[in-house]
């Protein structure tokens, strides 16, 4: 019932029969028959207030959301913007609880965190799923992505051979990824500096759980060492490995720089992280919570590119500035990065024979998008 003039429903509901001249227990039954209609419309108001409430379709929950970073890193200052934004478009109904790297484990516990529905959501690395999805591999080639970090990310954004096919061999162990996107270009650290592959002889490089990088890295003559992060600082100061590859926001954030005296620019990669949601609970939500879900991962593209971009540029600033941890910067000519990729091209072979489970078929198609995206 709808009462938007309860007087007029009143004379209705009376119809012709009521004299308002008449009798005052005629009056006084007016009154209570008015009062009643009355708490009859305030409460439909109040009804269609709480229909209100449920067509936003939106009910309490708390999402956790786990990453591979620590707080002020670039996977975990997008997990806090995702928070702010999942928390403005449900007027604060659904809460999303970022959780930083160490919380929940080793990298690897965390991919089984979100297999095993014990957390909703995370940022993770393919490299840390490479014995796992064995296609996820394919972003451990190096060269693969154009020089441009920018160009990078547009086909992160648009490529059929990853949001497609890629995602389904993720979904096939509970993991679906809602987005693919840079954290910067890859650079090397040490101590002797790396300019050459010559550099990389009897040279310990620790990598991640990752059969490709492995051979990317015995391609340039290094000997690779598979090693969660939260032990990497400690295995450089003490020389158990002899250098790293990371973006170099994370490079300076996690201080390896004060235990490593070059950096090198050498571009030969990016960093990608993934947004994923365990895949179970992300089918079970309601249309209009994977809407809100999925929308606005693919609006925070544009802006979690701003920001790895601005803290890669920054970080690299303070590199170069800081005295009390001299680094010597070392940036490659395009003659260097040649003879790094000669190295690296016959892997793509090594990918397709020995790592694909389906015959090199996504990685073919994402070459041909790449060069499609760089003519």
């Amino acid at each position: 019932m709808t009462c938007r003039n309860p007087y007029i429903k009143f004379k209705q509901y009376l119809g012709g029969f009521i004299i308002f001249n008449k009798k005052h227990i005629l009056g006084l039954v007016m009154l209570l028959t008015l009062g009643l209609f009355l708490a009859a419309c305030a409460g439909d108001e109040e009804a269609g207030s709480d229909s209100g409430d449920s067509d936003n379709g939106f009910e309490q929950a708390t999402w956790r959301f786990i990453t591979e970073e620590v707080k002020g890193q670039v996977q975990y200052v997008y997990a806090e913007e995702f928070a702010k934004r999942i928390s403005e478009k449900t007027d604060g109904k659904i809460t999303v609880e970022p959780y930083e790297y160490g919380g929940l484990g080793s990298e690897t516990d965390q991919v089984s965190a979100l297999q095993d529905g014990a957390v909703e959501m995370a940022i993770m690395s393919p490299g840390f799923t490479g014995n796992m999805v064995m296609e996820g591999q394919i972003f451990a080639l190096h060269f693969l992505f154009p020089e441009s970090v920018e160009k990078t990310q547009e086909i992160l954004n648009t490529s059929e051979a990853l949001n497609v096919d890629l995602v389904e061999k993720y979904e096939e162990h509970g993991i679906t990824p809602l987005a693919f996107w840079t954290e910067g270009a890859t650079a090397w650290s040490s101590n002797d500096g790396l300019r050459e592959p010559a550099d990389f002889e009897g040279f310990n490089m620790r990598i991640q759980e990752s059969p490709l990088m492995q051979e990317s890295y015995k391609a340039y003559g290094a000997s690779p060492q598979a090693l969660s992060w939260s032990e990497l600082y400690t295995a450089l100061d003490r020389g158990t490995v002899d250098g790293q590859e990371n973006p170099v926001f994370f490079i300076y954030d996690a201080a390896f720089h004060e235990v490593q005296d070059t950096v090198t620019l050498s571009n030969h990669n990016n960093y990608v992280a993934m947004t994923t949601v365990n895949t179970d609970w992300y089918n079970s939500q309601p249309e209009n919570v994977q809407t809100l879900i999925s929308e606005t991962v693919d609006e925070m593209q544009d802006w979690i590119y701003e920001e790895q971009d601005r803290q890669n540029s920054e970080y690299l600033e303070k590199m170069r500035n800081d005295s009390e941890n001299p680094t010597e910067i070392i940036e490659l000519t395009e003659e260097q990065r040649e003879a790094f990729k000669e190295l690296a091209l016959p892997i793509r072979d090594y990918y397709r024979e020995n790592i694909s489970t389906v015959d090199g078929a996504i990685l073919d198609k994402l070459e041909e998008e790449i060069a499609a995206a760089t003519e």
